[in-house]
């Protein structure tokens, strides 16, 4: 198999370990606002909020350390 095809099965396993992990995330989140809302607490809802803002934070960062930058006219025009 050619590297170019060995590199693309590479990313997309990487992707779809990176999917699993946030719909896992999310699940959790929502279970954990479920029982929060379910137990009538303030304190418990707000600590998954907080979480919720932590989680969301950490995930924006990631998504933003590993996006390339904004096209450039020059990179455009190459691609055109």
């Amino acid at each position: 198999m050619s590297a170019q095809m060995d590199a693309l099965i590479t990313a997309v396993s990487r992707n779809n370990t990176v999917v699993e992990s946030a719909i896992t995330l999310l699940d959790g989140l929502k279970t954990a606002l479920d029982q929060a809302i379910a137990s009538g607490d303030p304190a418990a809802i707000q600590a998954v909020s907080d979480s919720l803002t932590a989680e969301s934070d950490k995930l924006a960062a990631a998504v933003a350390a590993n996006t390339p930058g904004a096209p450039t006219a020059a990179r455009d025009e190459r691609l055109a």
